[in-house]
């Protein structure tokens, strides 16, 4: 997610009328033109169910391909960003105001499980309890400044291993670890190579590695002895907003229809041949192991060769994309325009 995007999501919040300025305080309102607004994330709950989020807190279910969505229940009214199932009923979104929701029926009702205002208490705590250093100093400050400012940095990305141990990351290196479903949550905050506080955009795994993207090139990687996220040199000072996941490579894409690609762990990393010249905001695995990407201006590309090279795909309408997924049947694609399903093209 851009720089500008958050702040012109935070404009928008703020236009509201004094009555519903705070997006924490009440749900999600019905609204009859759900698959018209706008969508950041699609994420499969199953073989079966697709769920989508978006911004005032929409998330909607379909169990027929992304012809039809039902809303979901959801109690807060937030900008939502990502999210992630790790089987066909338990759930994860995170989004802005510091927002953490969960699912345990496939995405049907969502619970709150984090908002700004206690991840804001969480860090402070967290630093206050450090032993005293150079960088503690500096970093408690910036959490002074955060808590002082309100709830109002968003989290832009997540993953969980389990149902219980996941990580959530967002904007100026915000990142909290829960081993307990999101009862609990600890904040990483002192623990990235990130001295800059860059945002974090993006957390995939890959080989049984974690990694993470981000702001001005930023690329780490979670060392396990050290349970600490490393830097690595990807070569880019561009941004990188996703992490793929394509077998024995992880493609990291951004700005300009940039997309680099590692099959050391991070070690080396090569710039991709793609067709795609604006940002690529969105990138799928499909079931055959095709891997697809998408920029913001509605250009899809697609790779059957494990990312050596890729082509660019011819679709019925062209509109400026967020989010994208494969199935073994449909493409679905999310973004300004809301919700579209298509047959999955052809050779």
């Amino acid at each position: 997610m851009h720089k500008q995007t958050l702040i012109l999501a935070a404009l928008l919040l703020a236009l509201q009328p004094p009555a519903q300025a705070d997006p924490l305080a009440r749900p999600a309102r019905a609204t009859a033109l759900l698959s018209q607004r706008l969508v950041t994330a699609i994420a499969a709950a199953g073989p079966q169910r697709l769920v989508a989020v978006g911004q005032r807190g929409h998330i909607a279910y379909s169990d027929d391909g992304g012809q039809g969505w039902t809303q979901a229940r959801v109690p807060v009214a937030s900008d939502l960003t990502a999210l992630q199932f790790v089987d066909a009923k338990q759930g994860y979104a995170v989004g802005h105001d510091g927002v953490v929701l969960a699912s345990s029926d496939g995405g049907t009702s969502w619970s709150l499980k984090l908002d700004g205002r206690q991840a804001n208490s969480l860090l402070l705590k967290h630093l206050q309890s450090l032993p005293a250093s150079e960088v503690r100093e500096r970093l408690l400050a910036e959490a002074q400044r955060n808590a002082e400012a309100g709830p109002d940095k968003p989290f832009l990305d997540l993953f969980f291993s389990s149902a219980d141990e996941g990580f959530v990351v967002g904007a100026y290196n915000l990142i909290l670890h829960t081993a307990d479903a999101g009862k609990t949550w600890t904040p990483w905050f002192e623990r990235t190579d990130n001295p800059r506080l860059l945002n974090l955009y993006a957390i995939r795994p890959h080989r049984g590695s974690l990694y993470i993207a981000g702001e001005a090139g930023l690329l780490l990687r979670l060392d396990a002895a050290q349970q600490r996220f490393v830097a690595l040199d990807g070569g880019y000072q561009g941004s990188f907003f996703g992490l793929l996941d394509a077998g024995d490579t992880l493609i990291a894409y951004g700005m300009r229809g940039h997309a680099h690609a590692t099959r050391d762990a991070g070690k080396t990393w090569t710039r991709l041949d793609t067709p795609l010249q604006a940002s690529i905001t969105a990138a799928s695995r499909g079931a055959a192991q095709e891997l697809w990407l998408a920029d913001q201006t509605g250009s899809v590309a697609l790779s059957r060769d494990g990312a050596q090279s890729f082509r660019r795909v011819a679709l019925p309408e062209t509109l400026p994309l967020a989010a994208l997924a494969a199935t073994p049947t449909r493409l679905l694609l999310g973004g300004a325009r809301g919700l579209r399903s298509l047959p999955l093209p052809k050779d």
